[in-house]
C-alpha cells in the first residue's frame, strides 16, 4: 500500500519513510512548522534545529530534525532528477504513527514498545517562474507578435496598392466618359 496524504495538481517530487525510529509527536510538530515553506527556508530551519542553533518553544528536536533533513535532501534529489525548479519548490510534510514495534523485556510493561513514525515529504513546484524562463517566453511571444505585425503590414500594403489601381481605373473611366 502506497502512503500518500494527497496528490497535488502541480508537478511534485516525493520521498517517504516507514517505521523511522523517531518520536511521532515531535515529527508532527516539525512537519507542521515546515509545511508550506520554501525548500531553502525548511532546510535552513532543520539544519539549525539539528545543530541546536535554534529552538522551537525551548526544544531542539535534534534526532527528528536530522532524520527529516535526510529525507528532505532525498526528496530534493528526486526533484532535481525530475527537472523541477529549485527556486519554486514548497514543502509539504506529514507524519503519522508507524507500525507497532515490540521488543522482549524481562518486565513486559516497561520499555517494550518502540517508537515508530511514518513520514512523507513532498516538494511541490508553485509560484512564479524564474526570470530566465520569463525572458525566453517573452522573447518568443515578441518574435511571434512581430511576425504577425509584419504579415499584417504586408497585407495592408497590398490592399493600399489595389485601392490605388482601382482609383486610377475609376479616374480613367470618368475622364473618358462623355459628359451629360
Amino acid at each position: 500500500m502506497e502512503m500518500q496524504t494527497f496528490k497535488p495538481e502541480q508537478k511534485f517530487a516525493k520521498a517517504s519513510s516507514k517505521n523511522m525510529r523517531i518520536s511521532t509527536k515531535s515529527s508532527v510538530v516539525l512537519c507542521r512548522v515546515v509545511r508550506k515553506k520554501t525548500l531553502k527556508r525548511a532546510k535552513r530551519l532543520l539544519t539549525d534545529l539539528a545543530a541546536e542553533n535554534r529552538s522551537l518553544d525551548g526544544k531542539y528536536y535534534t534526532k527528528t530534525a536530522k532524520r527529516m533533513l535526510e529525507l528532505l535532501e532525498s526528496c530534493e534529489k528526486n526533484a532535481e532528477f525530475l527537472g523541477l525548479d529549485n527556486e519554486r519548490l514548497f514543502v509539504h510534510a506529514s507524519a503519522h504513527q508507524g507500525g507497532s514495534l515490540r521488543r522482549r523485556r524481562r518486565k513486559a510493561a516497561f520499555g517494550a514498545r518502540m517508537k515508530a513514525t511514518n513520514i512523507e515529504i513532498m516538494l511541490i513546484e508553485r509560484g512564479k517562474a524564474s526570470e530566465k524562463v520569463d525572458k525566453s517566453k517573452m522573447q518568443k511571444k515578441k518574435s511571434e507578435a512581430e511576425k504577425q505585425i509584419d504579415q499584417e503590414k504586408a497585407e495592408a500594403k497590398k490592399q493600399v496598392q489595389e485601392l490605388k489601381e482601382k482609383s486610377k481605373e475609376l479616374k480613367n473611366r470618368l475622364e473618358g466618359a462623355p459628359e451629360k
